[in-house]
Formats: structure tokens, sequence, C-alpha cells
């Protein structure tokens, strides 16, 4: 593929976006500020939306008139920790490869975040009918927390976007489903004892792989006779364990144990539904159990992550076609990974996923995207910006 005209630029900003520290532990505030800069620089103005604690912010701008609605470019400033992975570049720097640049985030998803602040000029010079509006957002990786803050405002905005793409890698693909995730802590208390009077105690350990137990045998059943969707893989609704830890010694009857699981549900598979199944039977075959000794005894809940599925919509079919059509691929995918695009989708706007670089390549040692997948990408976005159009109506046309 030949270079793209605005390639060189494209690395350019993604080395200084690279070069910012936004694990999701940190803040984004150099970035925000960076960003926002950047695009005063072309007399775009940025409006950003902070969490509580004001380190950390989404910003938002539109390119073009300000009057009405128009298309949504959205991705995620935050990355996953590099500690303990085996780099052997900085993370947090670009290094630059033969067909391939490397640094944290550059395939989840700053490349994407860079094509499209590369492209702010082109898009300033086409879009005098229509606008293209900036989304970034913070927390991303944690559960999708930042967006909602911004999505908030946007539902009641007077010019909601028209359709949103979503830049997460997926090989310059059109995905236009995605699988939603529930997550939970739970914590287990019982009683103390000696582990040769285990009849006087509450084994918190034991009663939390009991619910273990009963986690792998939900999941199994989903997987069994549950729901399925073939373009998934798997093709099925899963529950998964992560952690599970608890005790202090071999000969102490441990009073505490911890345990984390998720649910990864297809779009139409109710998640909050499998959460009440579990939660009926910990209530009612563990807990009134571990009350039989200790009426103090508890499992507590502790909700980590939810975020929505996104599910195919027919009556997008308009934002597919003219995707799949500048991506120059007509076949769609689904995801079995999350991203904001079921929050999007909640408020109403129509949304799909198509991004540079591999899924494969992110949350690894030496992550990467190739530069002809950012040559893609900038092609898409150009593609947009002359295609878009007002609604499904232009879109049929």
């Amino acid at each position: 593929m030949v270079s793209h005209v605005r390639l060189d630029k494209t690395v350019d900003l993604l080395q200084a976006l690279v070069g910012f520290d936004t694990r999701s532990a940190r803040s984004n505030l150099e970035l925000i500020a960076f960003v926002s800069e950047y695009l005063a620089g072309f007399g775009v103005e940025a409006t950003l939306t902070y969490n509580d604690a004001r380190d950390k912010a989404n910003l938002y701008a539109t390119i073009g008139p300000r009057d009405r609605s128009g298309l949504c470019l959205s991705g995620h400033t935050d990355v996953v920790p590099a500690d303990g992975q085996p780099w052997t570049v900085p993370p947090f720097a670009l290094t630059y490869g033969e067909d391939r640049v490397y640094g944290r985030g550059t395939a989840d998803m700053k490349g994407y975040l860079a094509a499209v602040l590369a492209s702010v000029p082109y898009f300033l010079e086409r879009c005098r009918d229509l606008p293209i509006h900036l989304a970034f957002s913070y927390d991303e990786e944690v559960g999708c927390r930042g967006v909602r803050g911004l999505l908030g405002q946007l539902e009641h905005a007077p010019f909601k976007p028209l359709a949103c793409v979503i830049g997460e890698p997926t090989l310059m693909r059109v995905a236009v489903a995605h699988k939603g995730k529930r997550a939970y802590r739970c914590c287990v208390r019982g009683l103390a004892g000696h582990s040769a009077l285990t009849h006087l105690g509450v084994n918190a350990v034991e009663f939390a792989a009991e619910l273990v137990s009963h986690l792998n045998g939900v999941g199994r059943e989903l997987g069994r006779s549950g729901k399925r969707d073939e373009r998934f893989v798997p093709p099925y609704t899963t529950v998964h364990t992560g952690r599970l830890h608890g005790g202090i010694a071999l000969n102490v009857i441990p009073d505490q144990a911890e345990l984390e699981f998720e649910i990864r549900n297809l779009p139409g598979d109710s998640a909050g539904e499998i959460v009440a199944g579990i939660r009926r039977y910990a209530e009612s075959e563990l807990v009134e159990t571990m009350r039989q000794v200790e009426p103090a005894s508890a499992i507590e809940w502790e909700e980590l992550v939810d975020y929505p599925a996104l599910a195919e919509d027919p009556a997008a079919a308009w934002l597919r076609d003219l995707a799949c059509r500048l991506a120059g691929d007509l076949d769609t995918c689904t995801l079995s990974f999350g991203t904001e695009g079921g929050l999007f989708q909640r408020i109403g706007i129509p949304t799909i996923v198509c991004g540079p670089g591999s899924i494969e390549q992110g949350h690894k040692a030496d992550e990467y995207v190739e530069l002809g997948q950012l040559s893609r990408c900038l092609n898409f976005l150009d593609g947009l910006a002359r295609d878009f159009p007002a609604g499904p109506e232009r879109a049929a046309r």
C-alpha cells in the first residue's frame, strides 16, 4: 500500500501521545492539554468533562458547523500497565521498526487518535455542511468509566451525533457487535478457629471455592444450552473466575476469602439475570449454611465493571454499509472484547467499531501498529469526511 500523505504527521503525533504515561491509574490531563492545544491551533475549541477528583478528563470537540449533528470519532486515552512485561523497547517512547512502530498504546488505541488528529486540517476543509465530533475518553480500560460523564451530557445536548465510529484495533475491519461485561468482587466472611476443630468455624476459603464451582457450572451450562451466536468466539456467554485467595496459615480456619469473576455476555443475553441467579444460589445455599454456625457470616458483593454489549442494529445498516465500503471490506465482524460502543448505542447513537492495528498486539510487551494500518485508517477517515451522509435517508441515495 502507498503511504498516505499524512502518515508522517500521524507518526509524529503518535510519538507524542505514546510519550504520555496514561495508564488508567494515572492522570491523563497532560495528554488532554496537548490535544486541546493542538486543536486550538486550528481554531477548534475543546470541551472537557472531568472526574470528581479533577485529575482526569474527557475531551469533546466539534470540527465544522456547531448547530447540527454530525459524525463522532471516538477513542480512549488510557492504556494498560507495562510493568512486569518483557519489553525490549521503552514502553512509553515510540520505537521505529521497518514497517511498524512500537510502544504502549500504539495499537490500543493511540494510533487511531493520532490518525484522527492528523486529519483535522482535512476535516476543516471538507466538513462545511456536516461536522465531525471528536470524543476522547479516560478510564476505558478499567470498565468504560470515563465516557459516561461525556455521554450524560451528549444525551441531552441539542445536537447529538448522528453516528459514531470507535477506533479500537480491528485491522480496519468493520465490527458491528461485541459482548458486554459484568465483573464482581465477592468477599466471604466466616469464622476463624483452630483447624483441629473445623466444626466450630466457618471456612471462608471452602465456601468461596463452592461459589467458584457454581460459577464454573453456570458457565458450562451457558456453553451447552444458552443463547448462541456463531459470529462470536466463543459463540456463547462466558463466566470466568480470575482471582481467588484467602487464609493465613494451614492450621487456622480462614475467616476471610475473596474472589473475582466476570461475565461476558452476548448481545441479547442478560448479564443481570445471570448475576441474579448466582446471588440467589449464594444466599440460599452458602450463606444460609454458614449462618448455622456463625450468624454474622456473609458474602459481600462489589461490582467492578458493567458495560453493555453492542448489538447489530438493522436500522443502522446505512452506517455499516458506508464504513464497509470505505474500509474496502464488505465482510463485517464481531468482537469478543468490549468497547464503549454499547454506551453510545444506549443513548441512541448508531455505532460501529473500526480502527488500525490488531487487538492481539494490545496489552502485550512490544505492542505495535503497522504503518500500513495507519495509512488504511487515514484513507478511511478521508472517506468518512467526504461521504458521510446527513442520515440514513441520504445514505440510501
